[in-house]
């Protein structure tokens, strides 16, 4: 079952986010997916599908409010302008607390952008049971790694022009210096080789099959532990 709901956020505001519930129902174990630089979009949607019909509870929050771009200028543009901070602090937050409702467990599941957002979430979403971040980081200065204190996985491309590789050894060793349970894995291919329709695009983002069954494999067996 898919569908449009609306949920708080911890301030009390509502967002909007795609909702999606294994045949099991809704006491089965949550994750918050969250979006890449392109908003809610098919590929996005399809991925949660993915989820639920591994059994997890998804929710992907809206983080551009209904507006979703192929172009990659457009798509820049909307994650320049988006707060990070009210973004994981209170939109991923409010994701993660709807489907806390009914789970036990709920986890976090970010790309690109959203990885980013994902490790931030990690910092500052105590609630959450576990958090996987797909090549993406964030500004080291602005994650407070001694907040992590659930379970960590992250999957990263050597040739990621976006987020570069050579920015995930200090981000190890921040992790490391405060203690974070984190499996950190490398993949020889580009950036975005998770999302299947990276394919010939005009920007340096590349689908790798090999490389996203076995990040794939490697986040279901991570999340199946939280």
């Amino acid at each position: 079952m898919a569908q449009v709901i609306e949920f708080p956020r911890p301030d009390g505001k509502n967002i909007s986010g795609y909702y999606v519930e294994p045949e099991s129902g809704g006491r089965a174990p949550g994750l918050v997916v969250i979006q890449e630089w392109w908003g809610v979009n098919t590929q996005i949607k399809s991925v949660a599908e993915r989820f639920a019909a591994a059994g997890y509870r998804v929710l992907v929050p809206d983080l551009f409010r209904g507006t979703v771009t192929v172009e990659a200028k457009e798509a820049e543009h909307l994650m320049n302008g988006l707060n990070f901070g009210d973004a994981a602090g209170q939109d991923v937050r409010g994701a993660v607390a709807y489907l806390k409702r009914g789970s036990d467990k709920v986890g976090i599941n970010g790309f690109c952008m959203g990885g980013a957002l994902a490790l931030l979430g990690a910092a500052n979403v105590p609630e959450a049971s576990a958090t996987t971040s797909w090549y993406g980081y964030p500004p080291l200065e602005y994650l407070d790694a001694t907040k992590i204190k659930a379970p960590l996985l992250c999957h990263f491309a050597t040739e990621d022009a976006f987020f570069p590789i050579a920015g995930v050894e200090p981000l190890e060793k921040k992790l490391a210096a405060a203690g974070v349970h984190a499996q950190i894995y490398r993949y020889n291919a580009k950036h975005a080789f998770g999302n299947e329709t990276a394919i010939d695009m005009k920007i340096p983002i590349r689908y790798n099959a090999a490389a996203t069954a076995q990040a794939w494999q490697r986040t279901l067996d991570f999340f199946a532990k939280m």
